[in-house]
């Protein structure tokens, strides 16, 4: 294959698609960090020119554009790079590839609509449900159709990347399969198994109750059937920033990745860990035994295991390439990478805040120290260390580096973007720090209007007039960051095309490569089927209970009026 081309060059259908695609998570993310900043600046008395109602319409939006919308059509963009890039081939059919991506557009505009529509006269929808839609909280029908258009776009991309697959395989029967294909077909086989949850909820209960069709639906069932998707959907947008981290990040670094088996170990345990852990949101929730509390404890412990092979296996690359670039010494190495090309910087900062995320979510997962913390604002100060920076940090270091190749022009306003990482890093910095150390004194999650802003906890964790002004000070800087972000993506999208631009995306094979490994790792459907029957051990009683006690469209046991406000 030639190197001496841009990806644009080489698959232009396909790269037509992915450019809808990041089109839509930049939009998504610009509008989602506006009202980030603004949520900030609220909550923290600095800014008040909305009311609270209308906080809860943004904090909607703001959770759905940048949970759902720029991570996931961001991910299926990168999903479809890597996998025609890895096969050498385009998707087989650029009409059905165009289909669900405006599939996915259509969904998300649908939904936003509805978000909005209370702002919009003569418009009857609303939905201040929040990006966590359960019961008893109530959308307009428009909120959950929307939201299924979008998934089941998710669905028909995933079905694209299998094809391809499938067709390579039948041309090189006894090759094992690209290392950044595996890594989408495996997490596309979770995001097939842990999205049914959400499916079931929104299509069986909360659709038909929004419309009208049943009176009332068993609001246990549906907070449930929403876990069992809300945690695992965290790795559906953690995993590409893991493909990135395994097989673009030791490129930019100047190396190889280490090891092709531990990649492929990693994203199997993924595949059989991610599903089985959505109780450990729910450890307050009446009418869910504590036993089965406790195995969702341990399964989701367990997922700490392919988090630590990573940790050692991308920095292990970065080591490699650092000292193929003249780098020594047992630290020193690290002033031998790339730190000035925004593209690694990105994504090095990022796995940095995710290490940190990390620690904070076993705090989360164990039940006895969760209950500190539960429903705090520790707890939003945890995933933007996870979603908010380990994923979007590194898809803004994967666009510097992949939009010159699906547009072929160069990145424009470097210096930009050179700061725009750092800028990131630091804000989250700020806002995250504070929240957590909040979270500790039980400042509450999704209030639009805290009561005790100069409290003073005697040094023991500061005032909580200082750790709101690290809020709102963290929440300008990041949306500042944004701003150069989507400065520099601009201004490279819209300049005009460098007829001598070499931009090469290959990625070099690891220095322990896929032989090294064996070739049960590639059988995908043995994976998918250990991952099925531990679902099943999970869930299967605890669902049948609560459905056998309450029925679907029946109140929950234990449940009293105004139990929604823990939120989980």
């Amino acid at each position: 294959m030639s190197t001496k081309q841009t990806y644009r060059d080489e698959f232009p259908e396909t790269a037509r698609a992915i450019r809808y695609l990041l089109a839509a998570a930049f939009v998504s993310v610009g509008v989602a960090g506006l009202f980030g900043m603004l949520q900030a600046l609220f909550r923290t008395d600095y800014l008040r020119f909305f009311s609270n109602s209308d906080y809860y319409t943004i904090l909607t939006a703001h959770g759905v554009m940048m949970a759902y919308f720029f991570t996931i059509f961001s991910l299926v963009a990168i999903f479809a790079w890597a996998v025609t890039r890895s096969l050498d081939r385009p998707f087989p059919n650029p009409k059905f590839t165009m289909g669900w991506v405006w599939l996915m557009i259509f969904g998300a505009v649908l939904t936003l609509i509805t978000i909005f529509g209370k702002w919009i006269p003569g418009l009857p929808l609303k939905a201040d449900v929040l990006y966590t839609f359960y019961a008893p909280m109530k959308a307009s029908p428009t909120f959950y159709l929307g939201l299924a258009l979008f998934v089941v776009g998710s669905w028909l991309a995933g079905y694209d990347y299998f094809r391809t697959w499938w067709s390579w395989k039948q041309d090189n029967p006894d090759e094992r399969i690209p290392l950044q294909t595996f890594m989408a077909l495996t997490t596309m086989l979770m995001w097939y198994l842990s999205s049914l949850g959400v499916a079931i909820e929104v299509l069986v209960l909360l659709l038909p109750w929004s419309i009208g069709i049943v009176k009332d639906v068993n609001p246990l069932l549906t907070r449930s059937l929403f876990w069992y998707t809300g945690h695992a959907i965290v790795y559906f947008w953690l995993l590409p920033a893991y493909l990135l981290w395994y097989t673009v990040l030791p490129k930019l670094s100047g190396g190889r990745l280490f090891s092709d088996p531990l990649a492929r170990v990693v994203f199997v345990l993924f595949l059989l860990l991610s599903t089985p852990v959505g109780f450990h949101h729910q450890y307050l929730d009446p009418g869910i035994s504590q036993g089965f509390k406790f195995v969702t404890m341990t399964t989701t412990m367990f997922i700490v295991l392919p988090s630590l092979v990573t940790a050692f296996t991308v920095v292990a690359s970065m080591e490699h390439g650092a000292r193929q670039r003249g780098g020594k010494g047992y630290l020193s190495w690290l002033r031998a990478l790339p730190w000035e090309k925004p593209e690694f910087s990105a994504m090095a900062l990022a796995g940095l805040m995710f290490a940190a995320g990390g620690f904070s979510g076993m705090i989360n997962a164990g039940m006895n120290i969760d209950y500190r913390v539960h429903n705090t604002i520790w707890i939003p100060g945890h995933f933007h260390l996870t979603v908010g920076t380990a994923v979007g940090l590194t898809l803004m270091g994967a666009s510097y580096w992949l939009i010159p190749q699906l547009t072929g022009k160069r990145l424009r306003l470097t210096k930009l973007a050179m700061v725009q990482p750092y800028l990131w890093f630091v804000g989250m910095t700020f806002m995250s720090n504070a929240m957590h150390r909040a979270g500790l004194t039980g400042d509450p999650r999704r209030t639009a209007d805290p009561t005790y802003q100069d409290v003073s906890f005697h040094g023991i964790v500061g005032s909580m007039g200082e750790m709101r002004m690290q809020i709102a000070l963290g929440g300008v800087l990041l949306f500042v960051s944004l701003l150069l972000f989507l400065a520099v993506i601009t201004r490279t999208w819209l300049g005009e095309r460098d007829g001598d631009i070499r931009v090469n995306g290959v990625i070099p094979p690891a220095l322990s490569g896929p032989e090294d490994g064996p070739r049960v790792l590639d059988n995908l459907w043995l994976w998918m089927g250990i991952a099925i029957l531990l679902v099943i051990i999970v869930y299967a009683i605890p669902f049948a209970g609560l459905i056998g006690q309450s029925g679907l469209f029946g109140s929950s046991p234990g449940v009293v009026p105004g139990w929604i406000l823990s939120f989980g």
